[in-house]
C-alpha cells in the first residue's frame, strides 16, 4: 500500500532477522511462525488475539510469540501501525540458551504481551544496532542482554543466581581491551581469553566492573581521543 515501509534485514553475525514496518494499515489474519518473534509497537493501536486471548496493544507494549503461537491483529483506531521485531529460529535460540543457561532446553514465553515493559528499551537498542549495522561486539552484547532479561522475567526456564565472585579473568579482559582499543574486537576474541561462555563473560564483567565490556572499550577510546585532542591533534586524525 502507498506510504508503507517494510524493511527486512538478515543479520548474518547473529543469525536473526530484523523487521521494521511503518505506516501499515493491513489486517493480519490468524497465522503462526516457526520461529520466535520479539517485537514492540512504536505507533498505532491494535486489537491482538493470540492463543485465544484478546489484547489491546499500544506503543511501548512488548509482544512475544513462541513458535506456532496462533495470532491475528487489526487496527482499531483507524491509524497506521509502526512496528519493529526480531525473528529468532529455534536453532539460534537453542544456542543462546546454551550460552545463558548451559543447557539446550528451548524457552516457552508465558505471556504474549508485556504491557509498557522496560525491556522495550533494550529491544529498541538491539534492533537499531542491527539495522544500523553497528559493530558485531555491540550488537551481540545488546542481543544477549535482551534474551537474558526475557528469560529472567517471562520464560519457563530456571533463573540463575545473580551472585558473581571476583575473578582475575576480568582483569585479563580489561587489560586486553586497554592494550587493543585501536583494533576491532569481538566477543569471541574475549571469550577465548577465559574459556567462558559469552554470556558468562558479559554477566561477570558487568557485575565486577559496573559497566559492560563494550562500554568499557568505548570509554577507553573516548579517553584516549580526549588526550589527543588536548595535544592539538586534528579531530579527523583522532577519529582514525
Amino acid at each position: 500500500m502507498k506510504g508503507e515501509t517494510r524493511i527486512v534485514y538478515q543479520d548474518t553475525n547473529l543469525g536473526i532477522e530484523a523487521y521494521q514496518f511503518k505506516g501499515i494499515m493491513q489486517k493480519f489474519p490468524p497465522h503462526f511462525h516457526e520461529y520466535y518473534v520479539i517485537g514492540y509497537i512504536e505507533k498505532g493501536k491494535r486489537h491482538l488475539i493470540c492463543q485465544g486471548e484478546a489484547y489491546t496493544i499500544h506503543p511501548g507494549d512488548l509482544l512475544l510469540f513462541n513458535p506456532y503461537d496462533i495470532h491475528s491483529c487489526e487496527q482499531i483506531d483507524g491509524k497506521t501501525l509502526d512496528y519493529r521485531c526480531l525473528n529468532i529460529s529455534p536453532t539460534i535460540m537453542t544456542k543462546l540458551i546454551v550460552e545463558i543457561q548451559g543447557n539446550a532446553q528451548l524457552p516457552y514465553f508465558q505471556h504474549n504481551v508485556l504491557f509498557q515493559s522496560d525491556i522495550v528499551d533494550i529491544l529498541r537498542a538491539s534492533h537499531m544496532a542491527i539495522l544500523q549495522q553497528e559493530k558485531e561486539f555491540r550488537k551481540e552484547e545488546l542481543f544477549l542482554n535482551l534474551i537474558e532479561k526475557l528469560i529472567q522475567t517471562n520464560a519457563d526456564l530456571p533463573i540463575q543466581s545473580n551472585t558473581v565472585e571476583i575473578s582475575q579473568e576480568i582483569e585479563v579482559i580489561a587489560n586486553y581491551l586497554e592494550e587493543n582499543y585501536q583494533r576491532t574486537i569481538n566477543l569471541e576474541e574475549l571469550r577465548a581469553l577465559t574459556g567462558w561462555s559469552k554470556y558468562h563473560l558479559l554477566r561477570t564483567f558487568t557485575k565486577q566492573k559496573g559497566i559492560s565490556p563494550y562500554s568499557y572499550l568505548e570509554t577507553i577510546r573516548i579517553n584516549h581521543a580526549k588526550k589527543l585532542l588536548e595535544e592539538g591533534i586534528r579531530p579527523i586524525e583522532v577519529s582514525f
